[in-house]
């Protein structure tokens, strides 16, 4: 991602868009000779960042720098680089290309992060563990289908980079106000000569969709939507890592440590979640540039204002490289979770007796009780229960109690030998785990290697 966003690759994008100009002019009538062509692919990615510069020093404007560093070294091209176009026809394009492999790349990291999470949701589909409501012992689920809660968030985020990538448009050649009058211009009025100029172009930079209208620009809400994308993505990372710290503290499941890693520089005995908690502190950094996106887009004065180009210089390389430093976090993690089962096991059995109470309120009920009486009884034993147990340390005896209640001894309620098996409780999770991971999942990471095959290098199954 470092590369994609550095400058080298950038002129070299802007070089790759003066010669498909150049070759697309030539295939429809200029007269550009294909000697002039030839110096241009000879020196696509040799420009000299420092010569360029002390062009723009003098010039104080960056395309026509490189302009003038390029004729300087194709000297036969030099008087047809850049021939009708504006300086937004190679820095709007190449922009438009960067995010198009920024987002490939990212979706290649949302895949090994699912494939990751993938592991984990299968090796313990069925292994108990407490559900929290209000971070409040509710329920009991298992630690898979917990997994499978956190790979639905980037999955969804897998689907939205997919769409934005079938719908990017290329700006393509629209001229100096979007109305293609110098490439009229050009050639002669042929009006179906500059359409399919249009076209060539944005072809020959592998785009198939292209904006009809531009101003100068293309429509800065393009990248915010770009940019609400990536944010999504830091979203689901921050979930993730934040549910990760709070599993940590209770000490259920721990993400990485390291053989000699330091915890803290003062407290030795420490294991902190620093890794979760770079993730949650680049997350807010990535879901703040959101917003800076759609100013840009509302605040765009007509046909373009330069107030967005600073911006969008600093904006989208960071986001990019920000969510690529997220995932790439996210996957070392969920690859290296290590999963407590013992505490786990005794932190539901701990919570057990509150647990069965629902089990036990449903036999009775159907025994002919009053639901919102046996409700209420329930609600008083466990308030005690939980205080005795809090304050005395004393055992955790609230079946005992409601078997011995009048409202339950009236009804015949038993209290059973299975209602303090965590696994009578967790319902379908593992069976849930089951279809995500064999009806859900597999067509999102197939259709994510067609579109970016070379990115999704990480397995795919599970």
């Amino acid at each position: 991602m470092q590369a994609l966003w550095g400058e080298r690759r950038r002129i070299g994008l802007w070089r790759r868009l003066w010669l498909a100009l150049m070759e697309a002019e030539k295939e429809l009538g200029l007269d550009i000779p294909e000697h002039a062509l030839a110096e241009v692919r000879e020196h696509v990615d040799d420009a000299d960042l420092e010569r360029a510069a002390e062009h723009e020093k003098r010039l104080r404007h960056d395309v026509m720098a490189h302009i003038h560093h390029l004729g300087e070294q194709a000297p036969a091209a030099r008087p047809y680089i850049h021939l009708g176009a504006t300086s937004a026809y190679v820095t709007d394009n190449a922009d438009l290309i960067l995010m198009h492999e920024g987002l490939e790349l990212l979706l290649g990291r949302i895949a090994a992060v699912l494939v990751a999470l993938a592991k984990l949701a299968r090796r313990y589909r069925d292994v108990p563990c407490l559900a929290y409501t209000h971070f409040q012992p509710a329920q009991v689920t298992t630690v898979g289908k917990r997994a499978t809660l956190w790979m639905q968030e980037f999955l969804l985020d897998a689907e939205e980079l997919l769409h934005r990538l079938d719908t990017m448009q290329f700006r393509g050649v629209k001229g100096a106000t979007g109305t293609q009058a110098s490439f009229l211009e050009l050639f002669g009025g042929d009006d179906e000569k500059v359409r399919e100029l249009d076209v060539r172009v944005a072809r020959k930079m592998g785009f198939t969709k292209l904006f009809a209208v531009t101003g100068q620009t293309y429509t800065r809400k393009l990248d915010a939507q770009v940019l609400a994308a990536l944010s999504g993505i830091a979203a689901s990372a921050a979930k993730f890592a934040t549910d990760l710290r709070l599993l940590q503290h209770e000490g259920e499941i721990l993400e990485p440590f390291e053989p000699e890693q330091v915890g803290s520089s003062a407290m030795a005995y420490k294991r902190n979640p620093m890794r979760a908690e770079r993730m949650t502190s680049l997350a807010r950094f990535v879901i703040e540039l959101q917003g800076n996106g759609w100013h840009t887009a509302a605040e765009q004065w007509l046909e373009r204002t330069l107030d967005d180009s600073a911006n969008r210089r600093l904006v989208l390389p960071e986001a990019f490289l920000a969510t690529d430093g997220i995932l790439v976090l996210t996957t070392n993690v969920a690859a290296g979770l290590e999963v407590r089962e013992a505490v786990i096991a005794r932190q539901v059995a701990t919570q057990m007796p509150f647990l069965a109470t629902e089990g036990v309120l449903m036999r009775a009920v159907k025994a002919g009780g009053d639901r919102q009486r046996l409700h209420e009884v329930i609600r008083a034993h466990s308030l005690a229960v939980a205080q005795a147990v809090a304050e005395r340390g004393a055992p955790n005896d609230l079946l005992e109690r409601l078997a011995r209640d009048p409202a339950f001894k009236a009804l015949k309620v038993a209290i059973r030998p299975d209602d303090l098996d965590p696994k009578a409780y967790v319902g379908r999770a593992p069976r849930q785990v089951d279809d995500f991971l064999e009806q859900v999942l597999p067509p999102v990471l197939a259709r994510i290697d067609a579109v970016a095959p070379a990115a999704a290098a990480a397995e795919v199954t599970v």
